[in-house]
């Protein structure tokens, strides 16, 4: 069942045994990179195809924003007809996926130990909520993890209430994470010829996504707090009101901020002591800010970005979605493309990713549940003692 159109992992088969979002967007990564998924389903399908509004004709957002280039087989793992074709999926495959609770399919034969008798080579990555210890009861849902991990602490006004972000960050973190161990797990595959299990956590990985925040308390013993939209080590480095609105300006290093100054028509700022290199700016922000505030409320934030801009000063508006995804189309980073052709073609955002050989391929619009469900089974009833069987 390889797929013919290419790309740098075409020739992997992917047991895409996940659901929800962190699972499907690390198997959409690989797919989209040319590897063949085989996204297993439930009678009841991805609990995401029903995550809705919004929606794309009777098609939940949601769903398609995560599955594309994979192939939907409906499997009720009760049935033994159907956990048969499980388990030989999972022998024909080179990767399998899957974000059950720790251990819970181990009733059905196919958790690690189980698939790696059957074949040695696999690459089996296993992602929990927190970790397959004394976390593994626990349910793993991203809002818990940003409350749990301290994300919250850190999001919104100093004196209002947490906020959660607006995506679900920790899931695709933990997704990239899975995908990035998988690929090393086969690199490590290529010279010792065996595979072995991959754990990822949105715990772990949260705390590792915290990064400055995390790393604070870990080597400095610091408490990170909310702080708005300001930065604890850096200044300016937020929103700064213009005259119709926002505006984010940075100044990373003392060079940047004498061209922020110079733009500003305060030169005069770069020569005052409270001001002069980094650490002086962020313990006297207060004083600061009324002077760059001044200066700014003179132009419109739209004007003052291209004045920044051609200084050399990194600042930014504030936009909606769908200005951002405007002005990454402006830029030509093309960002929306259609996955599939013709009337049945799905648009979604681009894959981040860019190689200058290789190409990442939109060929099939997310699947509809149990879509390729005769062309799987009968691949899985033939050729029983090979790997892959024909192309299809």
């Amino acid at each position: 069942m390889n797929d013919p159109t290419g790309g740098p992992l075409s020739g992997l088969l992917v047991a895409d045994f996940s659901r929800i979002l962190a699972g499907p967007y690390a198997t959409m990564l690989l797919a989209d990179l040319g590897a063949e998924v085989v996204k297993v389903e439930g009678p009841g399908g991805d609990d995401s195809r029903t995550w809705s509004p919004p929606t794309r004709g009777d098609q939940a957002t949601y769903f398609l924003s995560v599955n594309r280039n994979k192939r939907s087989l409906s499997l009720d793992l009760a049935d033994p007809a159907d956990l048969e074709a499980a388990r030989e999926l999972t022998r024909r495959a080179d990767v399998v996926i899957e974000n059950f609770k720790p251990g819970g399919l181990k009733r059905f034969g196919l958790d690690y130990a189980s698939v790696r008798e059957a074949n040695a080579g696999v690459v089996y990555a296993s992602i929990s909520g927190f970790g397959s210890g004394e976390g593994a009861s626990i349910p793993g849902y991203d809002l818990m993890v940003q409350a749990i991990s301290g994300l919250m602490s850190l999001t919104g006004a100093p004196e209002g209430p947490p906020f959660r972000a607006g995506i679900s960050v920790f899931d695709v973190i933990t997704g990239m994470h899975a995908a990035i161990g998988v690929l090393a797990a086969l690199q490590e595959r290529n010279d010792s010829g065996e595979g072995q299990q991959v754990e990822v956590n949105l715990l772990s990985s949260a705390l590792s996504g915290l990064v400055n925040q995390s790393g604070a308390y870990a080597a400095g013993g610091t408490v990170p707090h909310r702080m708005g939209n300001a930065h604890p080590s850096l200044f300016p480095y937020e929103p700064l009101p213009t005259a119709d609105g926002d505006l984010i300006v940075i100044a990373g290093n003392d060079g940047q901020f004498a061209r922020l100054c110079a733009a500003l028509g305060r030169s005069d700022l770069v020569g005052d002591p409270r001001f002069a290199h980094n650490q002086d700016r962020t313990a006297n922000r207060d004083a600061l800010r009324p002077h760059l505030v001044d200066a700014l409320s003179a132009r419109t934030k739209a004007e003052w970005f291209d004045i920044l801009l051609a200084h050399g000063v990194a600042c930014a508006p504030i936009n909606t979605v769908d200005e951002g995804v405007a002005f990454a189309d402006s830029l030509g980073l093309d960002p929306v493309v259609p996955a599939g052709s013709g009337p049945d073609a799905v648009p979604g955002i681009r894959n981040p990713i860019t190689l200058s050989r290789s190409r990442t391929r939109y060929d099939r619009p997310p699947p509809r549940l149990d879509e390729h469900s005769a062309q799987i089974r009968a691949w899985l009833s033939t050729n029983r003692d090979e790997k892959e069987g024909d192309d299809g």
